[in-house]
């Protein structure tokens, strides 16, 4: 069973929630960080527990939901081993898989609605890196930092 690290802040609240039931209905096991309600907080918490998780690999893939998902996606992508990518169509959440075997779905609760959540989630969960020579070469430029290279 693959398990999913999930977080929020209070922007991306209620869309977490509809995701969790989604994926545990789907079979998933999930891990939820929080956040649990709709009062404010401090979205890099709970991108930095997610990210956590999946770089220790307690969790297979994390998804991160905030007003936009670019706060999210910049926190995470701060833990050494995450590729956490924003996603607003179908395309980008399919390529983010295949070309960058992004480990972290990142959504915008202001930006689509529950229904194209719970579409690109599907597309991220079920696309596999594509492997090719071209983008691990990438991939290995990413996981090194500006200063190795």
């Amino acid at each position: 069973m693959e398990r999913i690290a999930i977080g929020s802040d209070h922007a991306g609240f209620a869309m977490k929630e509809a995701l969790k039931q989604y994926l545990t209905e789907k079979g998933y096991d999930v891990k939820d960080f929080g956040t649990d309600s709709e009062a404010s907080c401090d979205y890099p918490d709970f991108a930095f527990a997610v990210a956590d998780c999946v770089a220790a690999k307690e969790a297979d893939k994390g998804v991160l939901v905030c007003g936009t998902g670019i706060g999210m996606s910049m926190a995470a992508n701060k833990v050494r081993g995450i590729r956490a990518a924003v996603v607003g169509d179908a395309f980008s959440a399919e390529a983010t898989r295949s070309h960058n075997d992004a480990n972290i779905l990142c959504m915008g609760a202001r930006v689509i609605d529950e229904e194209k959540a719970k579409e690109f989630l599907d597309i991220f969960l079920n696309t596999p890196f594509s492997e090719g020579e071209n983008h691990i070469r990438r991939i290995g430029k990413l996981e090194r930092s500006r200063s190795e290279q």
